[in-house]
């Protein structure tokens, strides 16, 4: 397993996507993505009852995504076509785990649904994780209706832990359940992510994986 040194990783390339750490000009591919995919969104992901917002908010957002990724707090990358003019989706290497920890999230662009795209980025940052950051413990959280989520986390050979009982609150002032998917550092040799296709480089572009 890789040295924690070498990361994080700023730029991951898949077979068929630029997996990377968010910029502010990325702020109107982000909007359009959002915007056209809210019916497909606000099921699942409570930030989406909020939209839309303006562009400036966006901006700002990615700022602060930006920011936090500098300075090692959170992980947040979008999913992009090879040429980058496309915004695949969204993901992150979220430290809200804990110590030692992340806990992936990710959606796709509902343009780009069904094409295994999920599964892509969530193998992806799972090797990121283990090989670069160095953690013992890998999570997904997702809601047990979300068919799509739980069939990524269990094509990526994470295991069922736990389901909390209405453990996200919502905008409107209900609550969901949450699945727990994990995979452990000792797991993750012998797991389907271990096999995905990538190069993964460096703020400075050096590859490191």
């Amino acid at each position: 397993m890789a040295s924690p040194s070498l990361g994080p990783a700023y730029r991951i390339e898949t077979q068929r996507l630029v997996v990377r750490c968010y910029q502010p000009p990325d702020a109107p591919l982000l909007k359009a993505a959002i915007d056209e995919s809210l019916d497909e969104l606000r099921p699942w992901m409570p930030w989406a009852s909020e939209e839309p917002v303006a562009l400036a908010k966006k901006v700002t957002l990615l700022r602060q995504f930006r920011g936090r990724f500098d300075l090692g707090e959170d992980f947040a990358y979008g999913a992009f076509d090879p040429t980058e003019t496309d915004l695949i989706g969204s993901s992150g290497l979220h430290t809200r785990a804990g110590p030692d920890a992340r806990e992936i999230g990710y959606w796709v662009h509902t343009a780009h649904t069904g094409r295994g795209y999920a599964t892509e980025i969530a193998a992806a940052l799972t090797r990121v994780g283990f090989e670069i950051d160095g953690v013992f413990r890998m999570e997904i959280h997702c809601d047990p209706r979300n068919v799509r989520s739980v069939a990524v986390a269990r094509k990526l050979g994470y295991v069922h832990e736990a389901t909390l009982r209405e453990r996200v609150s919502r905008a409107d002032g209900t609550r969901q359940d949450a699945m727990i998917w994990t995979m452990l550092a000792h797991d993750y040799a012998s797991s389907p992510a271990a096999s995905a296709k990538l190069r993964a480089f460096d703020a400075c572009g050096t590859r490191v994986l």
